[in-house]
């Protein structure tokens, strides 16, 4: 199946991960039956197949991720900061996913770390945390960051300093900063050969490419500043699992092709809209955005750092908040419950626990097989 995508076929963690999201909950990946004790009646639950971008499977989690950040969190101001590559550079980024992930990654944090690091700015380290998003709404290529900044930051002698007037950076000097950083680490990586020239193009071509974006407007978005993180982090959480369309925007499929919803931004600011391909299309599209086995789509940096939670404890005592507590585990039933949602561990009829009666094994040549359980003592 030639994809287009590097001029090759997809990559094999692609089809992996295509063969998974297809046999989710379904009797080849096994699962369970479970009774009422009162003989009410009973359900079949299918295993599901776990993979981060299915978009099934990954609601509990993104909210246990979510509580995490939710613990971690500081009483200050933030600001949701958006960092996108030029569409010009789709091709190489195509050609070397992971290294240029890893570079806009490294330019983004260190495009606001050195200017909040600058006393003209801040003059003190933030802390930060970057999702990757590689898709826009019609799941093209579009490889972008969003990026949730403290509104402040820990100074070099201990203190808590807050960002003037509710004004984090200049989006123009933000701009500028990133789009040279980012040429630059993509110039040095094509020059040593750890950046692979897309197929047909020859070195120079790419060379020649970066010295004619250096000329242009990148997009680098500020937004106006948060009261508090939780909304932008719910944001992020999005892109952490579930991959790059919800089944709720699909609108049909006859077996040839797929019809679904999208938003039009460059329409009156967002005007909902539905756009149909064909199935190859439209399968070929949602698997290009789904990462290589771990890699790391959300990371954190500087205070918020994994290993900075002395530092962040710091902060947090200056803010006059108490010190990181880890939240309890939130098992699925609690995340149910969290929602108003009914548990369906329950017998909808009599409200008992249910039951495991029988365990579907997985097997993937003849259906599936009935496995009882040994009765309990």
């Amino acid at each position: 199946m030639k994809t287009g995508f590097g001029g090759a076929s997809l990559p094999p963690h692609m089809w992996r991960a295509a063969q998974r999201i297809t046999l989710c909950r379904t009797a080849a990946l096994g699962g369970h039956v479970q009774a009422c004790p009162e003989g009410h009646g009973d359900r079949h639950w299918y295993n599901s197949c776990k993979h981060r971008s299915c978009p099934m499977c990954n609601y509990t989690s993104i909210e246990r991720w979510l509580d995490r950040q939710k613990a971690r969190v500081l009483d200050c101001d933030y600001y949701h900061v958006i960092i996108t590559v030029d569409n010009a550079l789709d091709r190489l980024w195509l050609a070397n996913v992971r290294s240029m992930t890893d570079i806009l990654f490294r330019a983004a944090r260190d495009t606001v770390f050195e200017l909040l690091g600058d006393p003209k700015y801040l003059g003190a380290e933030p802390g930060m945390t970057i999702a990757l998003h590689t898709w826009g709404q019609m799941q093209g290529l579009h490889p972008h960051v969003h990026c949730l900044v403290t509104g402040g930051g820990l100074t070099p002698d201990g203190a808590w300093r807050a960002v003037k007037n509710g004004f984090l950076l200049p989006g123009r000097v933000a701009r500028d900063l990133f789009r040279g950083k980012f040429i630059a680490m993509v110039r040095q990586g094509l020059e040593s050969g750890k950046l692979a020239v897309p197929t047909g193009e020859r070195l120079q071509q790419s060379l020649n490419l970066l010295n004619k974006l250096g000329r242009k407007k990148w997009n680098v978005c500020i937004r106006e500043r948060y009261a508090h993180a939780r909304g932008v982090l719910t944001y992020l959480g999005r892109y952490m699992r579930g991959g790059s369309i919800s089944n709720r925007r699909i609108v049909s499929w006859d077996g040839e092709t797929v019809r679904f919803r999208y938003k039009d931004y460059r329409d009156d600011g967002g005007k909902r809209k539905e756009m149909e391909l064909s199935l190859h299309d439209f399968v070929r599209r949602v698997l290009m955005h789904v990462p290589e086995p771990g890699q790391k789509v959300v990371r954190s940096y500087g205070i918020f750092a994994g290993s900075r939670r002395a530092d962040l404890n710091r902060c947090r005592e200056l803010l006059g908040q108490g010190p990181v507590e880890e939240p309890e585990f939130l098992g699925w039933q609690e995340c149910v419950a969290k929602f108003g949602d009914k548990d369906p561990s329950r017998c909808p009829v009599c409200g008992a626990r249910m039951i495991t009666r029988e365990v579907f094994r997985p097997d993937f040549r003849d259906g599936h097989r009935k496995v009882p359980l040994p009765e309990a003592a």
